[in-house]
């Protein structure tokens, strides 16, 4: 099954990735009854970090980069590092949200990453966006506020 994903295609991956998402927020609401959000984020790293070898071990993606085969350049181990940070920093802040807040106001504002990426995409990465793209990110930003003014 794990070598079949990326023959999905984007949409489908990214659709599997949304209720993947989805999972993340209502067992993360229900397992921090009773838990340190920090305790809670360490856990779930550790989890994730061993499903993830047995993935990269599986698919043979493991052995290159124990025996200095992997050719990751310091470019991408520069990136790859930052990327671990900012998604420690998400999932830190993120737990923490959830453990005091409401569920969907709380994973309305994550979703502002959305807004962010499409932005940081045209700024930093120079992807060129449409009129449908910036009235999505509009529309998206109403309905964030929306979602995490309801109560």
């Amino acid at each position: 099954m794990l070598a079949a994903m990326p023959s999905l295609g984007w949409i489908a991956l990214g659709l599997l990735a949304a209720l993947g998402g989805a999972g993340v927020t209502v067992f993360g609401k229900l397992g921090l009854e009773g838990v340190n959000p920090t305790l809670a984020t360490a856990l779930r790293a550790v989890i994730m970090a061993l499903v993830m070898l047995g993935v990269a071990l599986g698919t043979g993606q493991l052995g290159p980069l124990l025996f200095g085969k992997a050719h990751l350049t310091g470019r991408a181990w520069l990136f790859i590092t930052l990327a671990g940070l900012s998604g420690a920093t998400s999932w830190l802040a993120y737990f923490a949200a959830l453990r005091v807040g409401p569920t969907a106001g709380v994973a309305a504002l994550d979703r502002l990453s959305l807004a962010f990426i499409f932005l940081f995409s045209a700024l930093a990465l120079r992807e060129p966006h449409g009129w449908r793209g910036w009235l999505g990110a509009v529309v998206l930003l109403a309905g964030v506020y929306l979602m995490a003014a309801d109560r």
